[in-house]
């Protein structure tokens, strides 16, 4: 059984982030972001309702909503069916699931 990620951080659906976002724990958007996500070897999840217009950085980033602006992940980028990203990828990996809408160019990089 795999222990639940303690280290989260929340933006709940009705607040709105504006500017630059770095640190060293994971983080669930279900409200918007506008600026930078900056969070080294963790993991951005989009949620359903939530709405990034911002540069991306992290280890793994999950698109489930709304995604404008470039994404860097160093491991696995995963845009889900309800999933939509409008702007360049540089991956390691990447899943787009069917029903997902992308736009951009995709850079796939080998370690």
């Amino acid at each position: 059984m795999m222990e639940a990620n303690v280290n989260r951080t929340l933006i709940g659906k009705s607040l709105v982030i504006k500017g630059e976002v770095t640190g060293l724990e994971a983080m669930h958007i279900d409200g918007r972001v506008e600026g930078s996500v900056e969070l080294p070897g963790q993991t951005i999840t989009v949620g359903r309702s939530g709405q990034t217009s911002a540069i991306l950085i992290a280890n793994e980033i999950v698109v489930l909503g709304q995604v404008r602006g470039n994404c860097q992940a160093s491991d696995h980028l995963d845009i889900r069916s309800e999933g939509s990203m409008s702007g360049d990828a540089i991956v390691s990996r990447i899943s787009i699931a069917d029903g997902a809408f992308i736009k951009g160019n995709i850079d796939v990089r080998r370690s």
